[in-house]
């Protein structure tokens, strides 16, 4: 997996506990959203 890419995104926020948003699966929002979505959570 590319560090950057979708997946990357996806699996590190599913390490952080994060599998949903807004009742749909993380894995059904675009790169941007979940880059987005990561940076919140890091902070």
């Amino acid at each position: 997996m590319h560090v950057g890419s979708k997946g990357w995104y996806v699996s590190k926020l599913k390490n952080l506990g994060v599998r949903h948003i807004e009742g749909r699966k993380i894995e059904r929002y675009k790169k941007p959203v979940l880059a987005n979505l990561l940076e919140e959570k890091q902070q």
